[in-house]
Protein backbone atom coordinates (compact mmCIF):
# COMPACT_ATOMS: atom_id res chain seq x y z
CA UNK A 1 0.00 0.00 0.00
CA UNK A 2 1.32 3.61 -1.14
CA UNK A 3 2.20 5.52 1.77
CA UNK A 4 0.29 8.38 0.56
CA UNK A 5 -2.89 8.31 2.48
CA UNK A 6 -6.22 9.54 0.18
CA UNK A 7 -8.99 11.09 2.14
CA UNK A 8 -12.19 11.91 0.52
CA UNK A 9 -13.90 14.63 2.70
CA UNK A 10 -17.67 14.63 1.74
CA UNK A 11 -19.55 17.86 1.94
CA UNK A 12 -23.42 19.16 1.27
CA UNK A 13 -24.03 22.24 -0.56
CA UNK A 14 -27.02 23.43 1.55
CA UNK A 15 -25.25 26.01 2.52
CA UNK A 16 -21.77 27.42 1.88
CA UNK A 17 -20.52 26.66 5.68
CA UNK A 18 -20.43 22.96 4.99
CA UNK A 19 -18.26 23.62 1.77
CA UNK A 20 -16.02 26.17 3.53
CA UNK A 21 -15.20 23.76 6.33
CA UNK A 22 -14.39 20.41 3.77
CA UNK A 23 -11.67 23.09 2.09
CA UNK A 24 -10.19 24.49 4.80
CA UNK A 25 -9.71 21.10 6.32
CA UNK A 26 -8.71 19.92 3.10
CA UNK A 27 -5.87 22.81 2.86
CA UNK A 28 -5.03 22.17 6.77
CA UNK A 29 -4.43 18.29 5.75
CA UNK A 30 -2.44 19.02 2.75
CA UNK A 31 -0.09 21.01 4.26
CA UNK A 32 0.61 17.37 6.25
CA UNK A 33 3.34 15.08 4.79
CA UNK A 34 2.25 11.97 2.71
CA UNK A 35 -1.91 13.17 1.73
CA UNK A 36 -3.94 12.90 -0.87
CA UNK A 37 -6.76 15.08 0.16
CA UNK A 38 -10.18 15.27 -2.53
CA UNK A 39 -13.38 17.44 -1.21
CA UNK A 40 -16.65 16.06 -3.24
CA UNK A 41 -20.05 17.64 -2.89
CA UNK A 42 -22.44 14.88 -2.04
CA UNK A 43 -25.77 17.24 -3.23
CA UNK A 44 -23.94 17.73 -6.29
CA UNK A 45 -25.95 16.69 -9.73
CA UNK A 46 -22.75 15.27 -10.94
CA UNK A 47 -22.60 12.89 -8.12
CA UNK A 48 -26.41 12.44 -7.69
CA UNK A 49 -29.82 13.53 -8.89
CA UNK A 50 -31.67 12.64 -6.55
CA UNK A 51 -29.08 13.95 -3.34
CA UNK A 52 -30.13 17.37 -5.40
CA UNK A 53 -33.47 17.06 -5.66
CA UNK A 54 -33.35 16.44 -1.66
CA UNK A 55 -31.46 19.90 -1.39
CA UNK A 56 -33.38 21.64 -3.90
CA UNK A 57 -36.47 20.88 -1.56
CA UNK A 58 -34.72 21.38 1.76
CA UNK A 59 -33.81 25.43 0.86
CA UNK A 60 -37.10 25.72 -0.76
CA UNK A 61 -39.01 24.64 2.84
CA UNK A 62 -36.36 27.06 4.02
CA UNK A 63 -37.18 29.98 2.63
CA UNK A 64 -41.05 29.23 1.82
CA UNK A 65 -42.11 27.11 5.02
CA UNK A 66 -39.54 27.38 7.67
CA UNK A 67 -41.94 26.78 10.06
CA UNK A 68 -42.11 23.60 8.73
CA UNK A 69 -38.27 22.61 8.66
CA UNK A 70 -38.45 23.96 12.38
CA UNK A 71 -40.75 20.91 12.99
CA UNK A 72 -38.96 18.66 11.36
CA UNK A 73 -35.84 19.87 12.06
CA UNK A 74 -37.00 19.13 16.02
CA UNK A 75 -39.46 15.79 15.94
CA UNK A 76 -36.12 13.85 14.11
CA UNK A 77 -33.89 14.70 17.35
CA UNK A 78 -36.32 12.24 18.94
CA UNK A 79 -34.97 8.48 19.38
CA UNK A 80 -37.76 6.64 17.67
CA UNK A 81 -38.39 9.04 14.50
CA UNK A 82 -34.60 10.11 14.51
CA UNK A 83 -33.91 6.18 13.95
CA UNK A 84 -36.32 6.02 10.95
CA UNK A 85 -35.01 8.82 9.20
CA UNK A 86 -31.45 7.48 9.58
CA UNK A 87 -32.68 4.40 7.84
CA UNK A 88 -34.96 6.29 5.19
CA UNK A 89 -31.75 8.65 4.28
CA UNK A 90 -29.34 5.62 4.04
CA UNK A 91 -31.27 3.57 1.73
CA UNK A 92 -31.62 6.79 -0.29
CA UNK A 93 -28.01 7.38 -0.44
CA UNK A 94 -26.34 4.49 0.31
CA UNK A 95 -25.40 3.58 -3.67
CA UNK A 96 -24.35 6.90 -3.89
CA UNK A 97 -21.60 6.53 -1.24
CA UNK A 98 -20.60 3.22 -2.67
CA UNK A 99 -19.84 4.61 -6.04
CA UNK A 100 -18.03 7.48 -4.56
CA UNK A 101 -16.16 4.87 -2.20
CA UNK A 102 -15.39 2.88 -5.32
CA UNK A 103 -14.63 5.53 -7.64
CA UNK A 104 -12.07 7.33 -5.12
CA UNK A 105 -10.54 4.45 -3.02
CA UNK A 106 -10.36 6.23 0.20
CA UNK A 107 -8.22 5.53 3.16
CA UNK A 108 -10.43 7.66 4.92
CA UNK A 109 -13.50 9.48 4.75
CA UNK A 110 -14.33 12.70 6.16
CA UNK A 111 -17.81 14.27 6.38
CA UNK A 112 -18.78 17.91 7.21
CA UNK A 113 -22.52 17.27 6.21
CA UNK A 114 -24.49 14.43 8.27
CA UNK A 115 -26.10 13.33 5.24
CA UNK A 116 -23.03 11.28 3.90
CA UNK A 117 -22.56 10.25 7.36
CA UNK A 118 -25.60 8.71 7.13
CA UNK A 119 -25.11 6.47 4.36
CA UNK A 120 -21.11 5.49 5.11
CA UNK A 121 -22.06 4.59 8.91
CA UNK A 122 -25.53 2.36 7.96
CA UNK A 123 -22.58 0.94 5.23
CA UNK A 124 -20.11 0.61 7.90
CA UNK A 125 -22.62 -1.30 10.10
CA UNK A 126 -23.60 -3.66 7.42
CA UNK A 127 -19.70 -4.57 6.77
CA UNK A 128 -20.62 -3.42 3.28
CA UNK A 129 -17.39 -0.80 3.64
CA UNK A 130 -14.29 -0.76 6.59
CA UNK A 131 -12.58 2.33 6.73
CA UNK A 132 -12.49 4.48 9.46
CA UNK A 133 -14.71 7.45 9.19
CA UNK A 134 -14.65 10.85 10.59
CA UNK A 135 -17.56 13.54 11.36
CA UNK A 136 -16.67 17.61 11.72
CA UNK A 137 -19.73 18.99 13.17
CA UNK A 138 -20.12 22.40 11.71
CA UNK A 139 -22.78 24.07 13.99
CA UNK A 140 -22.52 24.71 18.66
CA UNK A 141 -25.31 21.72 18.39
CA UNK A 142 -25.52 18.41 17.91
CA UNK A 143 -28.22 16.74 15.48
CA UNK A 144 -29.49 13.34 16.65
CA UNK A 145 -28.61 12.95 12.24
CA UNK A 146 -24.72 13.32 13.44
CA UNK A 147 -25.24 10.52 16.26
CA UNK A 148 -23.58 7.10 14.86
CA UNK A 149 -21.52 4.43 16.49
CA UNK A 150 -19.61 3.63 13.04
CA UNK A 151 -18.43 7.07 13.15
CA UNK A 152 -14.72 6.61 14.85
CA UNK A 153 -13.97 10.54 15.62
CA UNK A 154 -15.70 13.37 15.81
CA UNK A 155 -13.88 17.18 15.68
CA UNK A 156 -16.71 19.26 17.19
CA UNK A 157 -16.78 23.12 18.17
CA UNK A 158 -16.28 23.48 21.79
CA UNK A 159 -15.63 21.30 24.74
CA UNK A 160 -19.58 21.87 25.62
CA UNK A 161 -20.87 20.57 22.26
CA UNK A 162 -18.46 17.42 22.84
CA UNK A 163 -20.06 17.05 26.25
CA UNK A 164 -23.46 17.11 24.44
CA UNK A 165 -22.04 14.61 21.96
CA UNK A 166 -20.77 12.19 24.65
CA UNK A 167 -24.15 12.23 26.39
CA UNK A 168 -25.16 10.86 23.26
CA UNK A 169 -23.26 7.67 23.74
CA UNK A 170 -20.53 8.61 21.84
CA UNK A 171 -16.85 7.49 23.54
CA UNK A 172 -15.21 10.86 24.54
CA UNK A 173 -11.65 9.67 23.79
CA UNK A 174 -13.03 10.11 19.80
CA UNK A 175 -14.34 13.59 20.24
CA UNK A 176 -12.11 16.10 19.75
CA UNK A 177 -12.95 19.85 20.27
CA UNK A 178 -11.42 21.59 17.90
CA UNK A 179 -13.41 24.23 16.84
CA UNK A 180 -15.09 24.54 13.18
CA UNK A 181 -12.74 24.88 10.65
CA UNK A 182 -12.19 28.15 8.84
CA UNK A 183 -9.56 29.47 6.59
CA UNK A 184 -6.00 29.37 7.77
CA UNK A 185 -6.24 33.39 6.85
CA UNK A 186 -8.31 34.40 9.71
CA UNK A 187 -5.03 33.30 11.85
CA UNK A 188 -3.23 36.36 11.15
CA UNK A 189 -4.54 39.95 12.37
CA UNK A 190 -4.98 42.42 10.24
CA UNK A 191 -4.70 46.20 11.00
CA UNK A 192 -8.10 47.77 11.36
CA UNK A 193 -7.15 51.64 9.89
CA UNK A 194 -4.88 49.93 7.20
CA UNK A 195 -7.41 47.46 5.32
CA UNK A 196 -10.05 50.28 5.95
CA UNK A 197 -8.34 52.76 3.60
CA UNK A 198 -7.46 49.79 0.96
CA UNK A 199 -10.72 48.94 1.07
CA UNK A 200 -11.74 53.12 0.26
CA UNK A 201 -13.43 53.24 4.02
CA UNK A 202 -12.90 56.50 5.93
CA UNK A 203 -10.78 55.01 8.94
CA UNK A 204 -12.81 57.25 11.69
CA UNK A 205 -16.29 56.21 10.73
CA UNK A 206 -17.68 52.50 12.41
CA UNK A 207 -18.27 49.95 10.13
CA UNK A 208 -21.14 47.71 10.38
CA UNK A 209 -20.82 44.31 8.10
CA UNK A 210 -24.35 42.97 6.88
CA UNK A 211 -23.70 38.86 5.84
CA UNK A 212 -26.27 36.61 4.78
CA UNK A 213 -23.85 33.27 4.12
CA UNK A 214 -22.65 31.80 1.42
CA UNK A 215 -26.77 31.60 -0.39
CA UNK A 216 -27.56 35.42 0.93
CA UNK A 217 -30.53 34.76 2.88
CA UNK A 218 -32.12 36.20 6.17
CA UNK A 219 -33.36 39.87 6.55
CA UNK A 220 -30.31 41.42 4.82
CA UNK A 221 -32.52 44.29 3.04
CA UNK A 222 -34.65 44.70 6.14
CA UNK A 223 -30.86 45.28 8.21
CA UNK A 224 -30.26 48.06 5.72
CA UNK A 225 -33.76 49.33 6.51
CA UNK A 226 -32.96 50.14 9.79
CA UNK A 227 -29.61 51.16 9.50
CA UNK A 228 -30.80 53.79 7.54
CA UNK A 229 -32.93 54.87 10.49
CA UNK A 230 -29.86 55.43 12.15
CA UNK A 231 -28.48 59.12 12.65
CA UNK A 232 -25.07 58.03 13.36
CA UNK A 233 -22.57 58.36 10.58
CA UNK A 234 -22.04 54.95 9.16
CA UNK A 235 -19.96 52.80 6.83
CA UNK A 236 -21.89 49.29 5.75
CA UNK A 237 -20.17 46.51 3.95
CA UNK A 238 -22.73 44.16 2.40
CA UNK A 239 -21.93 40.59 1.42
CA UNK A 240 -25.06 39.41 -0.57
CA UNK A 241 -23.29 35.59 -0.88
CA UNK A 242 -24.23 33.63 -4.51
CA UNK A 243 -27.51 35.43 -4.47
CA UNK A 244 -27.72 37.88 -7.53
CA UNK A 245 -30.86 39.37 -7.46
CA UNK A 246 -30.33 40.66 -3.61
CA UNK A 247 -26.90 41.90 -5.02
CA UNK A 248 -28.84 44.13 -7.51
CA UNK A 249 -31.62 45.19 -5.34
CA UNK A 250 -29.03 46.45 -2.60
CA UNK A 251 -27.28 47.88 -5.04
CA UNK A 252 -29.96 50.26 -5.78
CA UNK A 253 -30.84 50.40 -2.48
CA UNK A 254 -27.10 52.01 -1.63
CA UNK A 255 -27.72 55.08 -3.74
CA UNK A 256 -30.75 56.10 -1.96
CA UNK A 257 -29.52 55.42 1.55
CA UNK A 258 -28.52 57.97 4.71
CA UNK A 259 -24.98 55.95 4.78
CA UNK A 260 -21.95 55.18 2.95
CA UNK A 261 -22.91 51.67 1.47
CA UNK A 262 -20.62 48.91 -0.17
CA UNK A 263 -22.30 46.08 -1.86
CA UNK A 264 -20.19 42.58 -2.57
CA UNK A 265 -21.32 39.57 -4.35
CA UNK A 266 -19.46 36.63 -3.75
CA UNK A 267 -16.60 37.61 -2.09
CA UNK A 268 -13.00 35.59 -1.02
CA UNK A 269 -12.12 38.65 1.68
CA UNK A 270 -14.12 38.06 4.11
CA UNK A 271 -10.75 38.41 6.69
CA UNK A 272 -10.94 41.69 5.48
CA UNK A 273 -13.82 42.84 5.50
CA UNK A 274 -14.48 41.50 9.05
CA UNK A 275 -11.49 43.14 10.34
CA UNK A 276 -12.52 46.44 8.77
CA UNK A 277 -15.83 46.08 10.76
CA UNK A 278 -16.96 46.95 14.31
CA UNK A 279 -20.21 45.07 14.41
CA UNK A 280 -21.39 42.25 12.49
CA UNK A 281 -25.13 41.81 11.65
CA UNK A 282 -26.02 37.96 10.23
CA UNK A 283 -28.05 35.23 10.93
CA UNK A 284 -26.36 32.58 12.57
CA UNK A 285 -24.98 30.15 10.16
CA UNK A 286 -21.64 28.44 12.60
CA UNK A 287 -18.88 29.21 9.89
CA UNK A 288 -20.13 33.27 9.55
CA UNK A 289 -19.77 33.00 13.26
CA UNK A 290 -16.40 31.12 13.65
CA UNK A 291 -15.10 33.75 11.51
CA UNK A 292 -16.18 36.40 13.29
CA UNK A 293 -14.95 35.18 16.39
CA UNK A 294 -11.58 34.86 14.77
CA UNK A 295 -11.81 38.16 13.43
CA UNK A 296 -13.18 39.15 17.35
CA UNK A 297 -16.07 40.89 15.86
CA UNK A 298 -19.12 41.41 17.93
CA UNK A 299 -22.27 39.76 16.41
CA UNK A 300 -25.63 40.47 16.43
CA UNK A 301 -28.33 37.84 15.06
CA UNK A 302 -31.29 39.11 13.42
CA UNK A 303 -33.95 36.38 12.79
CA UNK A 304 -31.75 33.24 12.26
CA UNK A 305 -33.13 30.13 10.11
CA UNK A 306 -35.30 27.87 12.31
CA UNK A 307 -33.51 24.39 13.45
CA UNK A 308 -29.46 25.13 13.94
CA UNK A 309 -28.97 28.41 13.38
CA UNK A 310 -31.46 29.09 15.82
CA UNK A 311 -29.57 26.43 18.62
CA UNK A 312 -26.27 27.92 17.58
CA UNK A 313 -27.84 31.40 18.23
CA UNK A 314 -29.03 30.47 21.38
CA UNK A 315 -25.60 28.82 22.30
CA UNK A 316 -23.41 31.81 21.68
CA UNK A 317 -25.70 34.22 23.10
CA UNK A 318 -25.96 32.13 26.29
CA UNK A 319 -21.74 32.59 25.96
CA UNK A 320 -22.29 36.32 25.88
CA UNK A 321 -20.14 36.25 22.92
CA UNK A 322 -23.39 37.70 20.33
CA UNK A 323 -26.73 39.25 20.93
CA UNK A 324 -29.90 37.80 19.28
CA UNK A 325 -32.75 40.54 18.32
CA UNK A 326 -35.77 39.41 17.42
CA UNK A 327 -37.46 42.53 15.84
CA UNK A 328 -36.59 45.83 13.73
CA UNK A 329 -37.04 47.66 16.62
CA UNK A 330 -34.58 45.42 19.27
CA UNK A 331 -32.22 45.64 15.94
CA UNK A 332 -32.30 49.73 15.83
CA UNK A 333 -31.54 49.52 19.41
CA UNK A 334 -28.81 47.55 20.05
CA UNK A 335 -27.21 49.02 16.97
CA UNK A 336 -27.12 52.38 18.52
CA UNK A 337 -26.42 50.93 21.87
CA UNK A 338 -23.38 49.61 20.39
CA UNK A 339 -21.84 52.34 18.40
CA UNK A 340 -22.28 55.25 20.85
CA UNK A 341 -20.96 52.72 23.91
CA UNK A 342 -17.41 51.74 22.71
CA UNK A 343 -17.18 49.39 25.98
CA UNK A 344 -20.12 46.80 25.39
CA UNK A 345 -18.17 46.42 21.93
CA UNK A 346 -14.68 45.99 23.57
CA UNK A 347 -16.70 43.78 26.11
CA UNK A 348 -17.79 41.38 23.36
CA UNK A 349 -14.78 41.38 21.68
CA UNK A 350 -13.46 40.31 25.07
CA UNK A 351 -15.45 37.46 24.69
CA UNK A 352 -14.76 36.48 21.19
CA UNK A 353 -11.01 36.53 22.30
CA UNK A 354 -11.33 34.01 24.77
CA UNK A 355 -13.73 31.61 22.42
CA UNK A 356 -11.87 31.73 19.39
CA UNK A 357 -10.42 29.41 17.41
CA UNK A 358 -8.51 30.64 14.16
CA UNK A 359 -6.36 27.52 13.57
CA UNK A 360 -9.41 25.03 14.66
CA UNK A 361 -8.27 23.85 10.74
CA UNK A 362 -4.94 22.61 11.78
CA UNK A 363 -6.17 21.40 15.01
CA UNK A 364 -8.53 18.98 12.67
CA UNK A 365 -6.14 17.74 10.95
CA UNK A 366 -4.27 16.85 14.05
CA UNK A 367 -6.94 15.31 15.35
CA UNK A 368 -7.42 13.08 12.03
CA UNK A 369 -3.47 12.84 13.12
CA UNK A 370 -1.97 10.99 10.24
CA UNK A 371 0.69 10.43 12.99
CA UNK A 372 -0.33 11.64 15.96
CA UNK A 373 -3.75 9.65 17.05
CA UNK A 374 -3.36 7.31 19.27
CA UNK A 375 -6.54 5.56 19.07
CA UNK A 376 -9.36 5.74 22.04
CA UNK A 377 -10.02 3.48 24.85
CA UNK A 378 -13.12 2.06 26.74
CA UNK A 379 -13.62 -0.19 23.87
CA UNK A 380 -12.96 2.28 21.45
CA UNK A 381 -11.65 1.45 17.71
CA UNK A 382 -8.04 2.36 17.35
CA UNK A 383 -8.40 4.71 14.65
CA UNK A 384 -4.97 4.85 13.53
CA UNK A 385 -4.92 1.16 12.52
CA UNK A 386 -7.90 1.83 10.34
CA UNK A 387 -6.39 4.69 8.52
CA UNK A 388 -3.45 2.82 7.64
CA UNK A 389 -4.85 -1.00 7.06
CA UNK A 390 -9.04 0.14 6.09
CA UNK A 391 -10.36 -1.02 2.86
CA UNK A 392 -13.77 -1.27 1.59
Amino acid sequence: MSKTKNFLIVSASVGAGHNQAAKATQQALQNTESANVSVIDFMNSENSYLNTLLKESYLRMIDVFPDMYDFIYRWTQTPASGSKVHYLLAQAMKRDMLALIDKHQPNMLIFTHPFPAVAASYLRRIRRVNIPLAGIITDFAVHRLWVHKEIDLYCVASPDIKNKLAHEGICPANIYATGIPIDAGFAQPLAKNAVRLSLGLHPDHKVILLMGGGLGLGPVKQSLDCLNSIEEKLQVIIVTGNNKHLQESLEYAAGRSNHSVHVFGYSRQIHELMAASDLLITKAGALTSSEALAAELPIIFYQPLPGQEEENALYLTSKKIAKWVKNSSELKWQIHSLVTQPAQLQEMKAKAHQFKRPLAAKAVAQAIGLNNYTGGENGCRDFRELVNNGRR
